[in-house]
């Protein structure tokens, strides 16, 4: 049986879903791959306009579209995907996300499995575990970002991405996105509102920011919700403390978060010798040059355990505006979220 990999999500108003669905399909499929397009019957397309034309058909009412394909992730690597497009209607009863990404197989996305150039000195299980947590993040992060932005048009205002298989609060989460940058703070008000009102999150994702923070007000003075840290600061989250996240500059937040994405020393340890590796086999990749790569496998409880333990984390600014929150799946960003809530003095 195949293991699922991770799960993305999407927000998109209805009326621009399909739209949304024919920019991020371009900016995904490989070359020449087929298309299986699943709505009340199934197809075959061979092109992007194809596969377009017959969902644009069909989509609406309890009808969402399904498609199927393969897609290029980095080193010239396929993978596998299913793209879903939800209606409103199909979404009142069965809220999913209005997009969903699914790639077919862990092996496909999420691997543990790698070859690597060693080149000298012995093997260590820090060193192949921040190797595997770089190449996976760099492929999480780059379809998120392919997934919720493959044009200008900001069409997609938010997204997120899990090991599992629901869209939970942002901040349990091992990614997000949003497309502006000055409104991260949607991140926290949403998982909060999410956690207290238990509203599905695809169902409030697309609500402005300025809605949810009343819905954050509307709450009784001193409302907690439970979190899932392992400090006694970070097992709970407060109204008070989301609403002065909310008042405060988006940039002392986003540099908060930057600052609290630094890696630990273990981390840093073994990240110099992680990048060589990388790097070397990255070149013999390309070139066809270079000394034998070794098969490596990082699932065993020492690599997953040290990811657990020293959880890497990336807050990446993009060119469009926009910002993702990232970290490996094994993880959530609620770690980086509080230690930045206490930098900024703001826990309570």
């Amino acid at each position: 049986m195949r293991e699922l990999g991770p799960g993305f999500f999407a927000w998109c108003d209805e009326p621009e879903r399909l739209d949304a669905l024919a920019a991020t399909l371009s900016a995904l499929i490989a070359p020449g791959a087929l298309i299986g397009v699943l709505m009340d019957e199934s197809f075959e397309a061979r092109s992007v306009d194809e596969a377009l034309a017959i969902a644009r058909a069909r989509f609406g009412g309890q009808t969402s579209a399904h498609l199927s394909f393969r897609m290029m992730l980095s080193g010239s690597r396929r993978a596998l995907i299913d793209i879903r497009c939800h209606s409103e209607e199909r979404e009142r009863q069965v809220p999913h996300g209005p997009l969903t990404l699914n790639p077919w197989g862990k092996q496909d996305f999420l691997s543990s499995d790698f070859d690597l150039a060693w080149g000298r000195g012995p093997r260590s299980i820090q060193v192949e575990a921040v190797v595997a947590s770089q190449l996976i993040l760099d492929d999480l992060e780059d379809l998120l970002v392919r997934f919720c932005a493959p044009d200008a048009s900001g069409r997609i205002p938010t997204g997120a991405c899990t090991h599992g298989v629901h869209w939970h609060a942002p901040v349990d989460m091992c990614a997000t996105y949003n497309a502006k940058a000055e409104e991260i703070g949607r991140d926290l008000a949403l998982s909060w509102v999410h956690l207290h009102d238990k509203d599905s999150v695809s169902r409030i994702a697309g609500m402005s920011l300025q809605a949810l923070r009343a819905r954050v007000e509307a709450a009784p003075r001193g409302a907690r919700v439970t979190m899932k840290g392992k400090s006694k600061h970070s097992r709970s989250l407060s109204r008070e403390t989301v609403l002065k996240a909310l008042a405060a500059p988006p940039s002392a937040l986003l540099d908060a978060l930057g600052a609290s994405a630094a890696p630990d020393d273990a981390w840093r340890a073994a990240a110099p010798r992680a990048t060589a590796i990388v790097d070397l086999t990255r070149q013999i990749a390309e070139t066809g040059e270079g000394p034998p790569t070794w098969p490596v496998c990082t699932s065993s409880h020492g690599h997953i355990h040290f990811v657990k333990k020293h959880p890497p984390f990336h807050v990446r600014r993009l060119a469009s505006g926009g910002v993702v929150l990232a970290t490996h799946p094994y993880c959530s960003l609620w770690p980086l979220w509080a230690n930045a809530l206490s930098a900024l003095g703001l826990m309570s």
